[in-house]
């Protein structure tokens, strides 16, 4: 009985954490979805319910071919949720993913436009890295600061932004891969793509290519680093507590720096995707959108390297369902506003998972006794009967032990008494 007791008590346990896991995110989207319909309604009332479902359906209005669109949508913002989602994780807030995105972008186009020398089989692989190197190099500098001067990483991160903007747009004005005509960077040659692997044919979209399963990899492989990995473990350890970190052994300086490092190069491999998928630069003074919206698909997975996969999917879902609101008169500046208050919501995942905190401990402190009790007797009879167990044969080896160091020290003594004697006649 008490170990069925034990088991039902652990599995509340672990459904009641995985109910505050989940439910702040699924608030979140209500919470948006809700704000996206009073929208429609005010706009267009007799097609607000229609509006609604379409937004639901998402990418699969059109079957293969919008599913692909949303994999194509998906694939930055999955690589800068997981940019800011892991400098979270180790306690900064890496809020330049857009720059390091940018910069990362630059460097695949730069080396995928000029560097035709390389063969085609290894030719998309050295862009790809040359966009991670180019965000790697943006997220070292807001790393640095933080580490030796300690300088917040969001000034500097904000900074970085607009100095990679400025920075790209006037490097991009005095190279090769600037088409003056229509002031933007040249398309890459087609050895500097991504290779398709037969998805285009799967999801007819024409931008559609391995990108996504690239991203899939890199979530993977940030999952094992940060719950599988003693580096990972130092680095969380890092986030949670410095000091208690530096005592232990770890430098602080050092896994911040890598941090900053990672999650750079994340966001620069998002820019190396894109820029491979047929994407290009404006020579505008605007910086993409996808970095901000990887911190909102951070916040909504509550920086959980799965969890981020399956809301940068969401979005992209609900994005591609957004562009089909035209067919209902919905202008494209209403539907822009509905989708961003959906995404933009998603930060409120935040605030959802301090309240439904909240109720849990709630309800968990006025019947923690009542929900745990047999757990804890059970632990409880356990140790009695490992320490009963223990003390035993200790006891009798002790008085044993005892009963012998007496019995000698009583030896010495009558011994020592008798010299005495003999001495003093």
């Amino acid at each position: 009985m008490k170990r069925n007791n034990f088991s039902s008590d652990v599995i509340k346990m672990k459904t009641r954490n995985l109910l505050i896991a989940v439910l702040p995110s699924i608030m979140a989207i209500l919470a948006g979805i809700l704000v996206g319909f009073v929208i429609l309604l005010a706009v267009n009332p007799s097609q607000a319910f229609a509006g609604l479902s379409t937004i639901f359906i998402g990418s699969f209005n059109k079957g293969a071919k919008s599913i692909g669109n949303a994999f194509y949508e998906a694939t930055p913002i999955i690589l800068t949720g997981l940019s800011v989602g892991f400098a979270f994780k180790t306690g900064l807030f890496n809020i330049g993913a857009s720059g390091q995105f940018f910069v990362g972008a630059f460097f695949t186009i730069y080396v995928g436009y000029t560097w035709t020398w390389l063969p085609p089989s290894i030719h998309w692989l050295v862009a790809l890295i040359a966009g991670l190197i180019g965000g790697a190099i943006w997220g070292v500098l807001p790393g640095l600061l933080k580490a030796f001067f300690n300088v917040n990483e969001v000034i500097t991160c904000i900074m970085m932004n607009y100095i990679g903007l400025f920075g790209v747009l006037y490097a991009i004005k005095n190279s090769v891969v600037y088409n003056k005509l229509q002031n933007r960077t040249y398309v890459l040659p087609e050895s500097a793509n991504l290779p398709t692997l037969g998805l285009n044919k799967i999801f007819p979209y024409q931008s559609m290519n391995s990108g996504i399963i690239i991203a899939i990899i890199f979530v993977i492989v940030i999952h094992i680093i940060l719950d599988k990995t003693t580096f990972g473990f130092e680095l969380k350890a890092c986030g949670f507590n410095p000091d208690a970190s530096k005592y232990a052994g770890i430098s602080a300086k050092r896994n911040i720096i890598l941090s900053m490092v990672i999650a750079g190069a994340l966001s620069g491999v998002g820019g190396a995707l894109l820029a491979q998928s047929g994407w290009f630069i404006d020579v505008v003074d605007n910086l993409p959108g996808y970095g901000f919206d990887g911190m909102s698909v951070a916040l909504l997975a509550m920086s959980n390297p799965v969890g981020i996969l399956f809301s940068g999917l969401f979005i992209a879902h609900i994005s591609v369902g957004g562009i089909y609101l035209q067919r209902l008169d919905y202008d494209m500046e209403i539907i822009n506003i509905i989708t961003a208050a959906i995404i933009y919501f998603a930060a409120l995942a935040l605030l959802f998972n301090i309240i439904t905190k909240k109720i849990f401990k709630d309800k968990s402190g006025k019947n923690a006794n009542a929900d745990s009790g047999a757990a804890v007797a059970a632990i409880a009879d356990v140790k009695k009967k490992l320490v009963a167990d223990d003390k035993k044969p200790t006891n009798s080896k002790n008085t044993s032990n005892t009963g012998k160091k007496s019995n000698a020290s009583s030896k010495n003594n009558s011994k020592g008494n008798a010299k005495k004697g003999g001495k003093s006649k």
